[in-house]
């Protein structure tokens, strides 16, 4: 199971046995259990997989993996339930539907979600005159119902804005309350001015709930940002129908000076690494997709605040988010620091190229690569290279050059002589100037293209990670493939750097730092998949491969196509995703989601140590059918 985007912990953002909201509780009413049916449909036999090993005549041990008792479910309709029976010659039933049991007692059901009145699941498992019924609370997510008539209620859980917002002077904030869509809300701001809100997108009808009396609506309006701040009348929403009026405080918003700029430096709280592994990562909304990777000591222009993270200004055009403890506010009245860039200088080496360009103090930054070129973005920044060299004095970097894109954002285009491998960006600060390190490709052999190389091989998890139906937790599961793949890997000449060598958590920022500071020429990492509440895992399970960086794409492809070939599940592709481990930058990396952990036979098959060496087997024929397209063509 990958890694949350947002969570240097995880998980990915979204997985098997995430933990969600809380609310409503579970009612008495008992769904009615119909004894167990033989059921017509066995299941799935995929060729590339072994046999499930058969378990007969053992004691029935009913072991519910997901959901756990009370679980929230965060399904719409429909939902999966797994687990193991200790014995795969019995029947099993659920809420009175049949479900498949594998030969080991492994089973995975697809089921409608229990109804509102009856919040469980009924389990019943059968063998003979032997009967074991197991019960399972969940609970589903409630709102507040609104109803169309009687006393008047809102709910107060969803005014917007929160609390702890930052906002500029000329920038509007979204109010926001659900209510019922027959009241009229209104909102206050500090001049004691009642402005309407509007309910819905002010086209559509308001929806009903499935009893019909839920006529529960959002109502919403933007205002500017100083009439929500601090003053002697707090602003507030009013809700009325008839006679019943309904009113609540709205959060003040902090108004940011308009004389004066608020400033912060960028500052990681990781304790890993040297500055240039400690960067602070940003997005481009409040809680998303990671884009820009920043360095520390970076100075910035801070332009709002909302719910944990701060929203810093790159430069005239761009604004975007980050965590905000992984900054510090500056004493007031501190400038900005000015940065001007001076002439580029390119200082080849054995590994890698230095393209130096002085700023005068930390700019923030964008590099992207694309085939043979790395684009790199400065903001803040204006150019005045008074003397460049557009064309490099090394084989590499060929030709360098700049576009003043904006009045305070640079773009620098190096052009290769090969395929984009890896880069660093680096902060001087004795010669105050930032350092674009491009990495050379390795020489290599096409007939032992791993012979000489480092490889990082990375077991996924702990911490987090999915669990198969008998318990098989996905750490534990990769752990033996990725030793595998080191044994593998020195048989073919390739030294060998494990991210966890036991089964003891190591934190996701570590594993990179552990590949960079081995130089590390490609980071393999080994994971097992599964999927949300919500999602069926008979329609959706198969086998992908993921990366961050474009240039990684060509090593995930082969690793891909390698799996195909031996596992014979669903191909699911070749996908763009943002995962911690594969946002380090000195080499590529791919990430294997080789099969689901939640399918019985799959989860079988990573417990026998043929279907381990076949997997170990697939990653390291791709990084071979990767590495060959580095070695010289020899002309006939």
């Amino acid at each position: 199971m990958t890694n949350s985007p947002g969570t240097m912990t995880m998980p990915s953002s979204l997985r098997l046995l995430c933990a969600a909201l809380v609310l409503s509780a579970c009612a008495r009413p008992t769904p009615p259990v119909a004894p167990p049916r033989p059921l017509v449909t066995p299941p799935t036999i995929v060729a590339g997989l072994p046999a499930v090993p058969e378990v007969r005549g053992a004691p029935i041990d009913v072991r519910v993996r997901y959901p756990a008792d009370n679980q929230l479910l965060t399904s719409r309709d429909s939902n999966f339930v797994l687990g193991s029976l200790g014995s795969g010659d019995v029947s099993l039933a659920i809420n009175g539907q049949a479900v498949a049991v594998a030969p080991n007692g492994a089973f995975l059901a697809w089921l409608p979600n229990p109804p509102a009145g009856a919040l469980r699941y009924e389990l019943v498992v059968a063998r003979a005159a032997d009967t074991v019924r197991r019960t399972v609370r969940v609970r589903l997510p409630v709102r507040t119902p609104l109803a169309g008539t009687g006393t008047l209620r809102v709910d107060s859980n969803s005014v917007l804005p929160v609390r702890g917002l930052w906002a500029r002077r000329d920038e509007y904030v979204r109010v926001s309350l659900r209510a019922p869509a027959n009241a009229i809300v209104m909102v206050q701001g500090r001049d004691s001015v009642l402005r309407p809100m509007v309910r819905g997108n002010g086209l559509v009808a308001a929806p009903t709930d499935a009893n019909g009396d839920d006529m529960a609506s959002v109502f919403a309006t933007d205002i500017a940002a100083p009439l929500l701040a601090d003053s002697v009348r707090a602003p507030r929403l009013l809700a009325t129908r008839g006679s019943d009026t309904v009113r609540l405080r709205v959060p003040l918003v902090r108004v940011l000076p308009v004389d004066t700029r608020v400033l912060a430096m960028l500052r990681s709280p990781s304790t890993v690494g040297s500055d240039t592994d400690r960067v602070v990562n940003a997005r481009t909304i409040v809680d998303g997709t990671y884009k820009w990777m920043l360095l520390n000591g970076t100075v910035v222009e801070v332009t709002g605040r909302q719910q944990g993270y701060t929203r810093i200004r790159l430069d005239g055009t761009l604004d975007v988010w980050v965590d905000s403890d992984d900054l510090a506010l500056l004493p007031e009245g501190t400038a900005m620091p000015r940065r001007v860039t001076g002439g580029f200088r390119v200082t080849p080496s054995a590994e890698w190229v230095d393209v130096a360009i002085g700023t005068g103090d930390r700019p923030a930054h964008l590099v992207e690569p694309d085939g043979r070129t790395l684009v790199l973005t400065l903001y803040g920044v204006q150019a005045n290279p008074e003397i460049s060299p557009i064309f490099g004095n090394d084989t590499l970097v060929r030709r360098i050059s700049w576009d003043q894109v904006t009045s305070d954002r640079v773009r620098i285009t190096l052009t290769l002589s090969q395929p984009v491998f890896g880069w660093q960006s680096i902060w001087d600060e004795s010669r105050r100037q930032f350092v674009l390190r491009v990495r050379r490709p390795p020489l290599i052999d096409a007939a032992d293209p791993l012979r000489g190389l480092t490889i990082a091989v990375d077991p996924g998890h702990p911490p987090a990670g999915a669990t198969g139906p008998t318990g098989l937790y996905e750490g534990d599961a990769v752990f033996p493939v990725g030793e595998q793949v080191a044994q593998l890997l020195r048989a073919r000449g390739a030294m060998v750097v494990m991210t966890r060598t036991s089964l003891a958590p190591v934190g996701l920022t570590e594993r990179g730092v552990t590949a960079r500071r081995a130089n590390a020429h490609a980071f393999i990492s080994v994971h097992l998949n599964a999927l949300p509440d919500g999602v069926n895992p008979f329609t959706a399970n198969g086998t992908s491969t993921l990366f961050y960086h474009q240039n990684s794409e060509p090593l995930a492809r082969p690793v891909q196509e390698e799996l195909m070939k031996r596992f014979g599940l669903r191909d699911l592709g070749v996908h763009y995703q943002n995962l911690a481990v594969a946002r380090p930058t000195w080499y590529p990396s791919a990430l294997a989601e080789g099969l689901f952990l939640m399918l019985p036979e799959q989860e079988a098959a990573m417990r026998d140590a043929g279907f381990q060496r076949k997997y170990a087997e697939a990653l390291v024929a791709g990084l071979e059918r990767y590495f060959r397209i580095f070695a010289p063509v020899l002309q006939p």
